[in-house]
């Protein structure tokens, strides 16, 4: 594993399981069970890793590994169920909430998948849910492309015979994982002069260092201001998970009055969301924010299908104290426009990376007390994953919706997910079930969100 993903798989806790997950709603008929697990078995050659389990070696004196799973059974890990009636997106939402808490078994390889009968107009789904130790949002939008067709007709490939591996011995593993803990620093120092000749020159350096410097009186600026810690807590065993909808037209039609990218539409509309969050909970003030995390993906357009994490992460403040819903977007828009300018992200990217050098058991150590010592900097996170913009099939059923899973960790006990499929986006919220029982105000206030900045557009064009 590399040091992020070994960071993803130490974290986990009881309450805090560390798996990103999906929910794609397909019109009916709904296929057998029998179909889905060919299906599965046809395409894993193309994942070897669905058939791996992770093997953590003692005392961490080496990076947990992968291993062939000797006890690989498909029909563990793809499972079949109905809702009850009237199959509603509520009691869809209920299913995937309690299926989403449930931690993965680490004696197993990472992943489940579970066929849902019984949606009303006739309509079936699939709750998916893989470790974020193996996958990350965008290699997860990958892989999830090998269960789906282009095209309605398809064939499924006959199934090769697979053999496991013959599992290392842990003697040898141990051996190996020390090896590593001294040699992966000194490589990566190594590294550094090919890294430097690939530099088109040293003022390139110069520049990379003098935008990031130049950016941190912004920053601390961000870090200061007044965040809405109510927000933070403990996370307990329970999820509530919510959605809402917006489409790529109306946020469109949003940029084309005010400027911005489609992110900064929609952090602005998830702020109006929180701000009515706080707003009923009596507890908004006028220069209050709400700081989130927004991962951007570090990964080259040769690396779509890699099996691993390649992601860094900058902090945005979400203006919820501002009363103006035009303000707020120029606020977000300055601050990611800012963010861009200075490179933070690719700093962040730096940052991660130089935990390589660290040795195993300090990284398991460091990973679990940051992520579980209390922290007020964060209130949430807010990832935005580009799905396909062409329609997708799975045994001939057209895709029609696909909402995301984000799990919650340390005392953030909000995340919210953003999937784009053809020319929808879906929010997949997902609370504490104890610490944010008022979590469909947070969804129907990013609705809003939208339906304001489209009036305010229209206005302003009839202007």
């Amino acid at each position: 594993m590399s040091s992020l993903d070994a960071g993803f798989y130490f974290i986990e806790d009881e309450n805090v399981p560390m798996h990103v997950g999906s929910v794609l709603v397909f019109d009916g008929p709904a296929p057998s069970y029998g179909d889905v697990i060919r299906l599965f078995v046809s395409r894993l050659d193309q994942v070897p890793r669905y058939r791996q389990r992770v093997k953590a070696l003692p005392f961490h004196v080496g990076r947990p590994v992968w291993v062939d799973d000797d006890h690989f059974q498909i029909l563990y890990h793809v499972r079949h169920t109905a809702v009850p009636s009237p199959g509603g997106e509520d009691q869809l939402r209920n299913l995937a909430g309690r299926i989403f808490a449930q931690k993965l078994d680490n004696n197993k390889p990472l992943w489940e998948a579970w066929l849902v009968e019984g949606l009303e107009g006739g309509r079936w789904a699939i709750i998916s849910k893989v470790h974020h130790c193996m996958i990350d949002g965008v290699a997860g939008t990958d892989m999830l492309q090998l269960l789906l067709d282009f095209k309605q007709e398809s064939t499924l490939p006959e199934p090769k015979n697979w053999k496991p591996a013959p599992t290392p011995s842990t003697l040898d593993l141990v051996v190996d994982g020390v090896r590593d803990a001294v040699l992966t620093p000194v490589q990566h120092l190594s590294a550094l002069p090919a890294l430097a000749r690939n530099l088109r020159s040293f003022s390139e350096i110069l520049d990379f260092g003098k935008s990031v410097l130049s950016s941190l009186p912004g920053t601390a600026r961000r870090l200061i201001t007044r965040a809405a810690t109510s927000l933070n807590g403990p996370n307990g065993p329970h999820r509530r998970w919510v959605w809402a909808r917006a489409n790529l037209a109306e946020i469109k039609q949003v940029r084309k009055v005010t400027g911005g990218t489609v992110n900064d539409v929609i952090l602005a509309a998830i702020t109006r969301g929180f701000r009515d969050l706080l707003e009923k909970r009596g507890e908004l003030t006028d220069d209050m924010v709400v700081r989130t995390m927004v991962p951007v993906s570090m990964r080259a357009s040769d690396q779509h299908g890699e099996l691993n994490n390649r992601v860094s992460a900058v902090l945005v403040n979400l203006p919820v104290g501002e009363s103006d819903a035009r303000a707020r977007l120029t606020e977000i828009r300055s601050q990611m426009d800012d963010l861009k300018s200075s490179r933070q992200a690719a700093g962040a990217d730096v940052l991660t990376n130089l935990s390589n050098f660290a040795a195993p058991t300090l990284m398991a150590l460091g990973s679990r007390t940051a992520m579980r010592f209390p922290q007020n900097i964060m209130q949430t996170i807010t990832t935005n994953v580009p799905g396909p913009r062409v329609p997708l099939f799975m045994l001939g059923r057209p895709m029609v919706e696909m909402f995301p899973y984000v799990p919650t960790a340390s005392t953030v006990r909000i995340t919210v997910g953003i999937f784009s499929y053809m020319d929808k986006f879906t929010f997949g919220i997902n609370a504490d079930f104890d610490g944010v029982p008022d979590v469909q105000i947070l969804a129907d206030g990013i609705r809003a969100g939208f339906d304001e900045l489209v009036a305010i557009a229209a206005a302003t064009e009839e202007a």
